[in-house]
């Protein structure tokens, strides 16, 4: 069968079409991947924010609660 009119068909060697890329879902799942990441890295940010918080007030003596010398 001829081409007509500059139409071109993309063909393996045994004369089946190919698969064509979805470049659609690749994006998708690449933004995805990203988000998850981004989240990640929020997560172990807050994570070490609020690990850090406690220590510096537990170290630091209150005024009040220290005892007189005898």
């Amino acid at each position: 069968m001829p081409l007509q009119w500059g139409l071109q068909t993309n063909l393996s060697e045994n004369g089946a079409p190919l698969a064509k890329p979805n470049y659609q879902y690749q994006k998708r799942q690449k933004e995805l991947e990203k988000k998850k990441k981004q989240e990640e890295k929020r997560k172990r940010k807050l994570d070490s924010k609020a690990e850090a918080e406690p220590d510096a007030t537990a170290e630091t003596p209150v005024a009040g609660d220290e005892t007189p010398p005898a």
